[in-house]
């Protein structure tokens, strides 16, 4: 089965991606999970991560094929297949695809409706606009990297989720798909999307900002409402090492946790009294090491105190909601996140394995009609 037989709602949509890390092949990922016909444009010896690409689920339902952009018929293979494309997207730094020869205005000269999607930490423009820098650099400016942690302590790493992927990838797909709309309405064009994981990061923290504006939130981690300055929105420890999150925030909830978990209506009470809630926070803690996290879960799983075991990474796929709700998927012999949201008339789905590169030249070739694609090895010397 092609690419090109998939059922999402982005079906007919053809979306070329220059090969890179992070966010642009996760953006790329998540519009071929909806069905888009995602053709990766690899270069020779990879693009450097180091995982097996058969392992590499961020190239799950797209094709690959190799183009080495600094040879001289490179570019133009490049156009060829934008040509025929609703979109790119590519993570360089900023003007390196216009010193490729794959820039917004080859691109657009070639095909006057494609949206160009830019992936990048920093921005197009701007002080460090050509400068190195990783999810958690991006993140450190923006403040958000601030929030995250116990008080007293640094700040605590959030792996590569909350930059990357929702500053990042997130938001390039959202602007993808507004431009894309804005390309295919009557007079519509297409145009470039900026997508810069320091804007992301920024604006996924309005609320906070808004709640920092109004007083209602401390320039200080691990003391609000939201960050586990609150002694019931927080993790604890249970007997056998296992973790317990508590998130009960309204004062119905907070009810039945206190009684579930049995503490006395004094303590319960340091609830309205940010004063106390060191003492609570002690009392709560020592309420959860007096039983395992299995014994925990099984008398909160049926209530409406926000309680919930912390799983961990191969413990997810088992949890019977989520098996309910088939939120994994296997494919191919690997477990993996099942495409997300979901549509009553046109799901997603996984068609297909992590692309190998330059493994679907010849369909490429053949279902976009764009012959100067070849196999690495017929390519001439």
């Amino acid at each position: 089965m092609t690419a090109t037989t998939g059922t999402g709602p982005l079906r007919g949509v053809r979306v070329v991606e220059l090969a890179g890390i992070g966010p642009g092949p996760y953006a790329a990922m998540l519009l071929a999970d909806l069905g888009a016909d995602v053709v990766r444009v690899d270069r020779p010896g990879g693009a450097g991560l180091g995982i097996d690409p058969a392992y590499d689920l961020t190239n799950r339902n797209k094709r690959s094929v190799l183009v080495d952009l600094k040879a001289d018929d490179g570019p133009a293979t490049v156009l060829d297949l934008v040509e025929r494309a609703d979109v790119l997207i590519e993570g360089y730094r900023p003007g390196v695809a216009e010193r490729l020869g794959v820039g917004p205005r080859e691109c657009l000269a070639r095909n006057p409706g494609l949206v160009y999607g830019r992936m990048t930490g920093w921005g197009q423009e701007g002080p460090l606009a050509h400068r190195a820098g990783h999810d958690i650099t991006y993140l450190a400016v923006t403040g958000t990297l601030s929030l995250i942690g116990a008080p007293g302590g640094p700040p605590a790493v959030p792996a590569n989720l909350l930059g990357d992927y929702a500053g990042g990838s997130l938001y390039l797909v959202v602007g993808v798909l507004a431009a894309l709309h804005h390309a295919r309405a009557e007079g519509g064009t297409g145009q470039v999307v900026d997508a810069a994981i320091t804007d992301g990061a920024v604006h996924l923290a309005t609320m906070i900002h808004g709640m920092l504006a109004a007083g209602a939130w401390q320039d200080r981690r691990g003391t609000n409402l939201l960050d586990g300055g609150c002694p019931f929105y927080g993790t604890y420890e249970t007997s056998d090492g296992g973790h317990m999150a508590v998130g009960a925030l309204e004062q119905r909830f907070y009810d039945e946790f206190a009684r579930l978990l049995g503490l006395d209506e004094h303590t319960a009470a340091a609830r309205h009294d940010p004063a106390r809630w060191d003492e609570l926070r002690t009392a709560v803690a020592a309420r959860f090491r007096t039983r395992d996290r299995a014994e925990w879960t099984a008398l909160f799983e049926d209530t409406d105190a926000c309680v919930a075991p912390v799983l961990s990474l191969r413990e997810a796929p088992g949890h019977p909601h989520l098996a309910a709700r088939s939120t994994f998927t296997a494919h191919g012999g690997l477990t993996q996140p099942a495409p997300a949201p979901r549509f009553s008339a046109t799901p997603g789905s996984v068609r297909r394995p992590p692309a190998r590169p330059g493994a679907d030249a010849d369909e490429v070739a053949r279902d976009w009609d764009v012959p100067s694609i070849h196999p690495a090895d017929r390519r001439p010397s």
